[in-house]
Order: structure tokens, then C-alpha cells, then sequence
């Protein structure tokens, strides 16, 4: 065989390997993207109880109105909440918010923004009797959360799950504390969340499927 044929010949050898390759990382791409489409799609919606009817609670259902979701919208206060809601938006007045959050059903994401802080802090109690909420998330400043955390574990709360207590509620970085600009951020947060329960339903699915 001469130079030129040899040459030619790994040529072609190589660009079939390479070709080989690439068909093999585009088609894991494909399954990779087919996979977290299909963890998405199979991904029941967010059941959100939102309990509060301030300026936060009113913006806040007013972008949750569009995500995919379904709003549980809780206080006691009848006459705050507006005469139209989104229709994935449940209207809850009622005085006994406790027996919502006994209610809710596993996976919820529950989030306390309601006008005192005793009312806060006694749902906050009643949810972490909870160990099956995806998202537990309270409105108010740091140093709320260091008095909310002590009486906590003086009501005999584990430590180790006061981490599951998301307070000051929202993505960090937005400094804003406009009510719109607040329910920007608290629904960032409740899509990463959401993103990450996706993702690891698709490595389950990838770790059973090699089983």
C-alpha cells in the first residue's frame, strides 16, 4: 500500500472515530435533555400554602398566578383578599390556620407572611412538627430568625432541623424590600427548589435505570 493510500486510509479511519464520538455525546445530550423533560413533565406542581394577605401576600399571588403552581391563600381576614383571584389561586379565610397547615399535603411548599409575629411564630411551630414539607419559608429579618430559633428549641425542635427554616425568605442579593420587588425574590427561590427536586429525580431515574 503506498503513503498516499495509508494516509488516506487513517483519514477516514479517524474521521469515522470522530464522527463515532460526537454521535455518541450529542445522543447522551438528547437523553440528558430528554430525561430532565420528562422528570419535569412528571413533576406534579407546586401545592403552595401561603398564609398572609398584606402587600407581599397580594403581589407575591400575582406572579404565582403565571408558574406551575396551585395556591392555597390563607388569613383570617376576609374582606383582604380582592374580588378575583388566578384561577390556580385558592382563597382559604379562615381563623384557624393551624388546621391548614396539618392539612397540607406532602411536598407543600408553606410560606408565613402574616400581620403579627405571634401568629407567625405559632405556624412556624405547627409546621416543623411537619417532616414532609419541600419548602418552609418566613418573612421577616435575621434577627427574627435568631428569636424564632431559640423558642424553637425551647419547644423541643431538633437543631438539626431548624436549617429547614427559611428566614429571611427569598433568593439573596435583592436588597429591595418593595412588596413586588420581595415576591420576585421568594419566587426565585421556590423555582430553584423546584429545580432541584427535578434534578434529583432525573439522577434517581439514571441511577435505576443502570440497577
Amino acid at each position: 500500500m503506498s503513503a498516499a493510500a495509508s494516509a488516506a486510509g487513517n483519514a477516514a479511519g479517524n474521521a469515522a472515530a470522530n464522527a463515532a464520538r460526537n454521535a455518541a455525546r450529542n445522543a447522551a445530550r438528547n437523553a440528558a435533555r430528554n430525561a430532565a423533560a420528562s422528570a419535569a413533565a412528571n413533576v406534579a406542581p407546586m401545592h403552595i400554602v401561603l398564609f398572609g394577605a398584606g402587600h407581599v401576600g397580594h403581589a407575591l399571588i400575582r406572579l404565582l398566578g403565571s408558574l406551575p403552581c396551585v395556591v392555597q391563600w390563607v388569613d383570617e381576614r376576609d374582606e383582604l383578599f380582592p374580588d378575583e383571584t388566578p384561577a390556580n389561586v385558592q382563597i382559604e379565610a379562615t381563623d384557624t390556620p393551624d388546621a391548614i397547615v396539618d392539612a397540607a399535603p406532602p411536598g407543600a411548599y408553606l410560606l408565613v407572611m402574616t400581620h403579627n409575629h405571634a401568629l407567625d411564630f405559632s405556624l412556624a411551630a405547627r409546621i416543623m412538627r411537619r417532616r414532609d414539607f419541600s419548602y418552609f419559608g418566613m418573612i421577616g429579618s435575621k434577627t427574627k430568625r435568631v428569636k424564632f430559633e431559640r423558642r424553637l428549641l425551647e419547644r423541643g425542635v431538633d437543631p438539626d432541623r431548624l436549617v429547614q427554616m427559611t428566614c429571611p425568605i427569598g433568593v439573596s442579593g435583592i436588597v429591595d424590600k418593595a412588596p413586588s420587588a420581595i415576591a420576585v425574590a421568594v419566587c426565585a427561590e421556590l423555582l430553584q427548589v423546584r429545580t432541584r427536586q427535578i434534578a434529583a429525580q432525573v439522577a434517581m431515574q439514571r441511577l435505576c435505570a443502570h440497577v
